[in-house]
């Protein structure tokens, strides 16, 4: 034996483990350090009043002089240390209150597998099942200053025979306890001594209370009637049983009813290093100081203001100079509520950081510059704006955006139902920067810049005028619950524009939230599937451009593509030219007998710089004489290099899943697909450069 006696002390009254022991063994539990730190009379007279550390000196210096000292090692161990004043924490036996929690319990996973109670996400219905299966008593009585007093009542009664056990009722006042110990022990109340009990209730005991207690419970109140019982209980997952378990078996216990019908449990909020925040580390962010702003020396201030352990807290500071050098921007409520959003709820931290809730910020001076943008369009004309009902997309680019429109909000109306309010934010976002601002207005400018001197500019602009007001409102209601504060704004300086005949209410708030039914006269899912196409030309277009250095030229481009793809190319012409930033597109397809004639074309120049949008349609730019050949060929090889890697990475998944069964077809389509497109550009790329090389051998030659 390397350490000890052999012996094992056991303090059942001190010791968690050994009161277990005792409850096993039915051993004695005696007490011998009291509530005041000294030991007790079990102990003897010798020690009796003793400090608990005196008697443990004292205690050795007798084992020496009894010459049964052995000796003493140091050894390491756990001790319990209060960390307010630093004291080691000794266990005591103490009486408590205990609430019987087995049937309850019963009740509660019942009402899960049941489906009454519905658990988001799912999985945590399981951890609910564990706990809820292996509870035991629950200890309701503190100790403490401050709590909800337990309204127990020690009773003394007058007649000395009786016995001196301990006699306790309840009442929700004295006077109500007093009767009832009188009708109980057959006493006149005014002869009857009542003693509350100093302790009060458990934290999570008086919380547990909350969905009705505030209702005005245990009287019927008209609020109790309305409110309870709630419908959704959203809160952190690390709640599960201290707060959403108790609150579901007292409300079912005491009331008859579940508290809510749904538990929403979102993930919890780390730094950017996705570490837990704590003071030690000095990664705590204070929300206040993202919505104002915080300089780094008063991040600073407030460390040493705080009770951190001087160890501690430089390593705190040393932490923040390292994450804040030059403290945290103003963000705004809007954008941090916006950033907390973004995030998947459901089963993952949020690793939050100060960057993104400041790209949220600068999403919010977008939609003040929309709203700008909106307001003087809408300025500059007399005629009221359409209603909603009214409103005809007849244009192809109004037909596209009014489509996405009902596209997003069919995304929000899914995302909230269930409860994914990342995929509600990414589609507002998208929507709002992705298609209303870089495509749509950036496609309108033109035709609102057109003179209104023929009926056909002027009903063209007043169509887009409706549209524009009505996208941005809806889009300002749908972002409202994430951003309550900026939307109000701009939707309130929009309103004064708003169609005469339309109910509006005086505040966003009031508004109803809207509804893909609402938009389902502007549902057009060909147009959205046809547009892909567009984006993609202008993406390649954009390329060659960036390639050649064209920064001011408007170029023409050929497009040598499938006749079906041309159709869709010729639709929505104007906005291919607008967004491309190109003076023309010729459109040319290789099988002249399957293209309508006013489709037919020459073909591109030879020699043209090529880009490829898919396996059927590629881009050409004829370059003029005199441009830099060189530094085209080295971009060119570039591109081609990093190419090649990524062609072989797909060609080996292809080979993969060919051999695998298991593979969907939808997903070997997919990878085929990209894999032709990809050699297709490729073997583009290696063509060109070719030409180019033949182009510098003339050059050189010439020269």
């Amino acid at each position: 034996m390397e350490l000890g006696t052999g012996a094992v002390k056991v303090t059942p009254a001190h010791d968690h483990t050994d009161f277990l022991l005792s409850q096993r063994h039915s051993l004695p539990r005696l007490t011998v350090i009291g509530g005041d730190g000294n030991m007790t009379t079990a102990c003897g007279q010798w020690l009796q009043g003793v400090k608990r550390f005196d008697a443990r000196q004292m205690v050795v210096d007798a084992l020496v002089e009894r010459k049964l000292f052995r000796g003493k090692k140091n050894h390491a161990m756990t001790l319990p240390v209060c960390s307010r004043s630093g004291d080691i924490i000794e266990p005591l036996l103490k009486k408590q209150w205990f609430i019987s929690c087995d049937e309850m319990a019963k009740k509660a996973i019942q009402a899960v597998e049941d489906g009454q109670l519905q658990i988001v996400p799912h999985y945590y219905s399981k951890t609910w099942r564990n706990w809820l299966s292996n509870i035991s008593d629950w200890c309701i009585s503190r100790q403490l200053w401050w709590g909800h007093q337990i309204p127990a009542y020690q009773v003394q009664l007058p007649d000395p025979t009786h016995t001196q056990e301990e006699r306790w009722v309840w009442g929700r006042s004295e006077h109500e306890a007093r009767q009832r110990a009188a009708v109980r022990y057959g006493v006149k109340p005014e002869d009857i001594t009542l003693t509350q009990d100093p302790d009060v209730l458990d934290t999570w005991f008086s919380s547990g209370l909350f969905p009705f207690a505030m209702l005005g419970w245990p009287e019927q109140t008209p609020d109790l009637q309305q409110f309870y019982p709630n419908s959704l209980l959203e809160t952190g997952s690390d709640l599960v049983f201290f707060w959403v378990a108790r609150m579901v078996m007292l409300g079912t216990e005491l009331t008859g009813q579940l508290p809510f019908k749904q538990v929403l449990f979102h993930s919890m909020v780390r730094d950017k290093h996705g570490r837990k925040m704590s003071k030690s580390l000095g990664n705590v962010v204070d929300p206040l100081d993202v919505i104002h702003g915080v300089s780094l020396e008063r991040l600073q201030e407030k460390v040493q203001e705080g009770n951190v352990e001087p160890r501690e807290r430089l390593v705190s500071m040393e932490a923040q100079r390292k994450d804040f050098p030059k403290g945290i921007p103003q963000c705004g409520t809007d954008a941090l509520r916006f950033a907390l959003c973004s995030h998947k709820m459901q089963g993952e931290d949020i690793s939050l950081s100060i960057s993104e809730v400041l790209s949220c910020r600068h999403f919010c001076n977008k939609m003040w510059q929309t709203l700008k943008f909106t307001l003087g369009v809408l300025g500059d004309s007399s005629t009221p704006v359409t209603t909603l009902e009214q409103t005809a997309a007849v244009g192809s680019m109004e037909r596209w955006v009014c489509s996405r429109l009902y596209s997003t909000v069919l995304q929000c109306e899914q995302g909230l139902e269930a409860s994914e309010l990342h995929t509600v934010t990414s589609a507002l976002h998208s929507f709002w920067v992705h298609s209303l601002c870089d495509v749509y207005m950036e496609c309108v400018k033109p035709v609102l810049a057109l003179p209104p001197d023929t009926e056909q500019s002027v009903g063209a602009q007043q169509g887009v005028r409706s549209v524009l007001f009505h996208c941005v409102s809806m889009s300002l209601a749908l972002l409202s619950p994430f951003m309550p504060f900026i939307t109000e704004e701009l939707w309130q300086r929009l309103q004064p524009f708003s169609p005469a005949a339309a109910a509006v209410p005086p505040t966003l708030c009031l508004q109803p939230y809207p509804r893909s039914s609402q938009l389902a006269h502007w549902h057009f899912p060909d147009e959205e599937r046809d547009f892909l196409l567009v984006q993609e030309v202008v993406r390649a277009a954009r390329s060659l451009r960036a390639q050649c250095g064209m920064t001011k030229e408007k170029p023409a481009m050929w497009a040598v593509c499938s006749p079906s793809q041309a159709q869709v190319l010729l639709h929505f012409g104007p906005a291919v030219w607008t967004l491309s930033r190109i003076s023309g597109l010729h459109l040319h397809c290789p099988d002249g007998a399957e293209c309508p004639p006013a489709l037919l074309s020459t073909p591109p120049p030879t020699g043209s710089l090529v880009a490829v949008v898919d396996h059927t349609c590629q881009l050409h730019l004829h370059i003029q004489s005199g441009g830099d050949v060189d530094k085209r060929v080295q971009q060119l090889s570039l591109r081609r290099d990093r190419l090649l890697p990524k062609l072989e990475q797909l060609l080996l998944r292809q080979q993969e899943q060919a051999s695998q069964s298991k593979v969907p077809a939808h997903i070997r389509e997919r990878t085929h697909s990209k894999t032709s497109a990809l050699q297709q550009e490729v073997n583009t790329i290696k063509e060109q450069l070719k030409l180019l090389q033949e182009t510098q051998t003339q050059n050189n030659s010439i020269y």
